[in-house]
């Protein structure tokens, strides 16, 4: 090595002795000492570390408000990472809750009761009574039906013709029987494309088609009651009725919300369990053959258990397509005109499809009465 690369020998008043010469090659430890020592953490650069505090002032301020915490309370090292707190477990944090009813258990159980009373009441007594209140429910759903359209979808079917051509429908069909309501049927959606037509053209085809639908789906499927009604023993055939499709709700109730969980249908109806199907169906199927042994003049169990059957099944599919016509919507309930339940339509879904259902079966086993 020559001076010029390293600069003046060293002096020999700061530096001690002079120079004895080029020292030995090699390493400054033991080759056996080598392999046992370990590199040192790599330490970042802070360019104001050397300066001292009185130096560094206002400006040194900023950048440490620049560096923000990362430099003042992150990892001294390189390799170091922080650790993450350890989540808290779910059990922990909360405790299960126990099931809860989706509805006012008390108040749905009064306006049960109390609808119940006025029905088995004005059933027994005039059947023309009856006729009354099957029509005055058809016309308060309709209501609900075609007001939650328009507000949802602004479909405006024609609640005038719907509600007269309802009720002419019911009673239809307990004077005239099958043909009489096929006839009113016929009228009432002939009314509402002409009632249709004294409105601006647009939006003309969905709102008759939306005002044919709640024609058919109200008040026809509900004039199979008042058909059931005609017969002499009219009055235990629509209590059956009511009896089978209220007692196959309870108990897909009380089944699914003890034991469920298998949904039974989760994009139509997230409530409904297969476990609680099954318990419509028992529920229903014993109640029928209670019912058929001993209230229908030649009636069996075993066609109560066929009927009951029937009835879970119908008063199930009734209740998912309103649900899915309530999901399309966009809303809970049809209304709130019955505390505990909703609206009428929220009662009547299960019931309007199983009409037809028990008054089919009702003829096969014991005729026309």
């Amino acid at each position: 090595m020559n001076e010029s690369s390293w600069g003046a020998p060293p002096r020999a008043d700061f530096w001690g002795p002079p120079d004895q010469g080029p020292a030995p090659a090699g390493p400054a430890y033991d080759e056996h000492d080598a392999h046992q020592t370990r590199p040192m953490p790599i330490v970042p650069d802070f360019p104001d570390a050397g300066r001292d505090a009185e130096d560094r002032g206002e400006h040194d301020q900023s950048a440490d408000r620049d560096r923000g915490p990362a430099s003042s309370s992150g990892p001294l090292f390189r390799d170091e990472i922080p650790q993450e707190p350890m989540p808290t477990p779910p059990s922990a944090a909360e405790p299960p809750q126990k099931k809860r009813a989706g509805r006012d258990l008390r108040a749905a159980i009064g306006v049960g009761v109390g609808l119940g009373a006025v029905i088995v009441a004005s059933l027994f007594i005039v059947k023309a009574v009856f006729v009354g209140v099957i029509a005055v429910a058809v016309v308060v759903g309709l209501w609900e039906l075609t007001s939650r359209l328009e507000e949802r979808k602004q479909i405006k079917a024609p609640l005038v013709p719907l509600a007269v051509g309802g009720a002419a429908m019911v009673v239809a069909g307990y004077v005239r029987g099958a043909e009489g309501a096929w006839v009113a049927m016929a009228l009432t959606a002939l009314a509402v494309l002409v009632w249709r037509m004294t409105e601006p053209p647009e939006g003309y085809l969905k709102d008759v088609t939306a005002g044919v639908f709640a024609a058919f789906y109200v008040p026809f499927l509900a004039t199979f009651v008042a058909m059931m009604l005609t017969a002499d023993d009219g009055p235990q055939r629509v209590l059956i009725f009511l009896v089978l499709t209220v007692v196959s709700d309870t108990g897909a109730y009380a089944v699914g919300w003890r034991f469920g969980k298998h949904k039974l249908a989760p994009r139509i109806s997230p409530g409904k369990t297969r476990e609680g199907l099954v318990g419509a169906v028992a529920f229903a199927m014993a109640a029928g053959a209670l019912c058929m042994q001993f209230l229908i003049d030649d009636g069996t169990w075993w066609q109560g258990l066929l009927l009951g059957f029937a009835v879970a099944v119908s008063a199930t599919l009734g209740d998912l397509g309103e649900s899915m016509i309530k999901r399309d919507l966009g809303i809970k309930d049809m209304g709130t005109l019955l505390p505990g339940h909703g609206g009428i339509m929220d009662r009547l879904d299960s019931l309007l499809p199983t009409a037809p259902v028990v008054w089919l079966l009702m003829v096969i086993f014991v005729g026309q009465g």
